[in-house]
């Protein structure tokens, strides 16, 4: 079974990923506890579509980010690293401005995969944005 791993702080997050996707989208990890993440996106122009409205691949961003993160922490004991290998995602709105949070609730933290849900919201009102689920495969030492 998975547990927190107490040493990883949304510090080391927001630092490991500040030169990679996340750190240009301006994601930012806000909370880290069992079975849960949470993160944040400031909202600019960047992250939107021509046709004017949010684009998908944005908040999909965010709440993978949000999931990888969460799987990283919540990693089993000796394994290496993870890998995506199926998510979906439904967009139920958009925002125009402000910033979206994310937040990631752990749904099965085995030894080969961990499955996790995440709802991304506007920030402000709380309104739901996208609804999002991932599955990670854990990657194990070869040998």
């Amino acid at each position: 079974m998975s547990r927190l791993r107490p040493e990883l702080t949304i510090a080391d997050f927001n630092a490991r990923g500040a030169s990679y996707l996340p750190g240009e989208l301006g994601i930012e990890m806000t909370a880290l506890a069992q079975n849960t993440a949470a993160s944040r996106m400031p909202v600019r122009q960047l992250h939107f579509a021509p046709n004017g409205f949010l684009h998908a691949a944005s908040v999909v961003a965010l709440a993978d980010t949000t999931c990888g993160y969460a799987t990283i922490a919540h990693l089993p004991a000796g394994a290496e690293s993870f890998t995506t290998i199926e998510l979906k995602s439904n967009h139920l709105g958009t925002v125009h401005e402000g910033a979206i949070a994310c937040v990631a609730m752990a749904q099965h933290l085995g030894r080969n995969t961990q499955v996790w849900d995440a709802v991304v919201s506007d920030e402000a009102s709380g309104r739901r944005i996208a609804l999002f689920r991932c599955t990670q495969m854990i990657l194990w030492p070869k040998g």
